[in-house]
């Protein structure tokens, strides 16, 4: 009998810091997709976020390894951290591809990115490779750009529980010296209060 492929989940971002909404993404994605693995992978230099700077790398990465501690199945992936140069999904996706020939992968992403999917780094090459599974918003299906529902692409809709909050209301948080664990938990907290991230710089 024939092993059955590997599961694995892509779940991208700044995560500038992570926070729960992340978590309850990657939670909902574990369950819904039966994944093996899902790996969380930062960005090193987003090329269509420009706005502002970045956390140090090494700052998000401890970040991103506090937020998925106590769960097996979740893995840092610093590849993006590592490599110069823009980072493009595709390139992690190759990446992915020649280190686990066979694989089926699961791009997670949130609605808002699944709308702006025409504008990414060789998107078509993208949707060739992996299956997308989008949080839906309130139940509502996700929805994309004409040019993205006219080519054929796999996609699973995440249903799950609403989570507001957002990176850009967290460093406002941390800026005013808010508690933040509400919104990060507490060892993202602790980790934001001791190293004293997002307090030199307005926050956007």
């Amino acid at each position: 009998m024939t092993a059955a492929a590997a599961r694995i989940g892509l779940f991208g971002g700044t995560f500038d810091p992570p926070h729960l909404g992340h978590r309850a993404l990657a939670d909902a994605a574990l369950r819904a997709l039966r994944l093996d693995e899902l790996r969380w992978i930062p960005a090193g230099a987003p090329w269509q976020k420009t706005d502002r700077a970045l956390a140090a790398a090494a700052h998000r990465a401890a970040m991103v390894r506090l937020a998925i501690a106590g769960e097996s199945r979740f893995a840092l992936d610093e590849s993006e951290l590592q490599r110069a140069g823009p980072s493009y999904t595709i390139d992690t996706v190759r990446e992915i591809r020649g280190e686990r020939p066979g694989a089926a992968l699961f791009l997670v992403i949130g609605q808002d990115q699944y709308a702006r999917l025409h504008t990414w780094h060789e998107w078509r090459e993208l949707l060739r490779c992996v299956t997308l599974a989008v949080a839906a918003r309130d139940g509502e299906p996700p929805a994309a750009d004409a040019a993205v529902i006219g080519h054929q692409h796999r996609i699973e809709a995440l249903d799950m529980p609403r989570v507001d909050v957002s990176a850009t209301l967290v460093r406002q948080r941390a800026a005013a010296g808010a508690d933040l664990t509400a919104m990060v938990g507490a060892a993202v907290a602790s980790y934001i209060e001791r190293h004293q991230l997002y307090r030199g710089s307005p926050p956007h």
